[in-house]
């Protein structure tokens, strides 16, 4: 189970959690945008509560790790790549996915999944929950669905979904979007199985070219 919350609601989401489920952790997202205050920290970010129903869970973390790039690379005493790997796009290294999350882009005006919903969640971040905590072919429920990031998100990834919304407008968002995943498929930083960095999409494009390129060779 996952709960998203703001600052001024995530202490009260987790008294909540913590009487009906196990919580296993916080996580802590940065929305890249935000309103600033002129008496007040910009708020920039948001809290997802991880919680479970028994200690018998799906935890798929090789599913969700990261890739960054790699600013001061090690080697061995053979001189190899210690822990990175060098290709033509740079040096990069698959790391294990945190509570902290800085990578996610919020939806911006030229995205394809871009709305007008105010609190739409990116598909990248709905792809690692997804990822992390079932397998393909299972299920996926949204009871607060708004215009269908999860359930969008959880076709594209083959899993089963079923979301619901009250509002008219937001139903008939999600539904075009669902139209359109059906001929792209693709998730904004998640490549060949792997997560991005937020601002390396030429480095994904680069890299895709160089996949495509190996296999037409």
């Amino acid at each position: 189970v996952y709960v998203c919350s703001e600052w001024c609601s995530s202490t009260a989401v987790h008294l909540v959690l913590d009487k009906l489920l196990k919580v296993r952790n916080r996580i802590t997202w940065e929305r890249e945008k935000g309103r600033g205050a002129r008496a007040n920290w910009k708020n920039a970010s948001e809290d997802i509560w991880f919680a479970t129903v028994s200690d018998d869970y799906v935890f798929n973390v090789e599913a969700v790790k990261l890739s960054r790039k790699v600013l001061a690379p090690y080697t061995d005493g053979n001189g190899s790549p210690k822990d990175w790997q060098d290709t033509p796009a740079g040096q990069f290294r698959l790391t294990h996915p945190s509570n902290l999350w800085n990578d996610i882009t919020v939806p911006f005006w030229s995205m394809p999944e871009n709305t007008d919903h105010p609190t739409q969640k990116p598909e990248k971040l709905l792809a690692k929950l997804i990822l992390a905590s079932t397998n393909e072919g299972d299920f996926v429920l949204d009871p607060l669905m708004g215009v269908g990031s999860s359930v969008v998100t959880a076709s594209k990834l083959n899993r089963t979904f079923l979301g619901i919304e009250r509002e008219r407008q937001y139903c008939l968002l999600a539904a075009k979007r669902m139209d359109l995943a059906r001929n792209d498929p693709t998730i904004q930083g998640y490549t060949d199985g792997v997560f991005w960095e937020r601002n390396t999409a030429g480095m994904q494009r680069k890299k895709a070219k160089m996949n495509t390129d190996g296999v037409r060779a």
